[in-house]
């Protein structure tokens, strides 16, 4: 699935869990921190059985509501955290921002160039 530059016209921040920490009552919280770089230029398109079957052919998949594309990232795991928009300080979603969830994750021929994230869009 290839995308050009000119398709990627969101800008996502990306983060991953960091460490637990005690929140004083005797859980935790679970941070998050930024990859670096934190912010990708991406494609979002919605998640067609068409598109899943070119990026997905083969696999399981369970929910799926877009597919995300930008430049390959080392660090991206199904455990990221991808953002398009602004968090408020307490990392609720401003208003118009949107969170996706990577359920499955695509490296095409294995080159290293994109990645093609299967993702679920978060709904507070």
């Amino acid at each position: 699935m290839t995308v050009s530059i000119g398709e990627r016209r969101h800008l996502l921040t990306l983060e991953n869990p960091g460490v637990p920490a005690p929140d004083g009552d005797g859980g935790v919280t679970q941070p998050w921190t930024a990859l670096q770089p934190p912010q990708v230029w991406a494609a979002i398109v919605p998640a067609t059985a068409r598109a899943l079957e070119r990026v997905a052919a083969g696999t399981v998949l369970s929910t799926a509501s877009h597919i995300v594309t930008f430049r390959h990232h080392p660090q991206v795991t199904t455990k990221t955290r991808v953002t398009k928009g602004l968090r408020a300080a307490d990392g609720s979603l401003a208003v118009g921002a949107r969170e996706f969830s990577i359920t499955g994750l695509a490296n095409p021929e294995e080159r290293g160039i994109d990645l093609v994230c299967v993702c679920v869009e978060v709904v507070p």
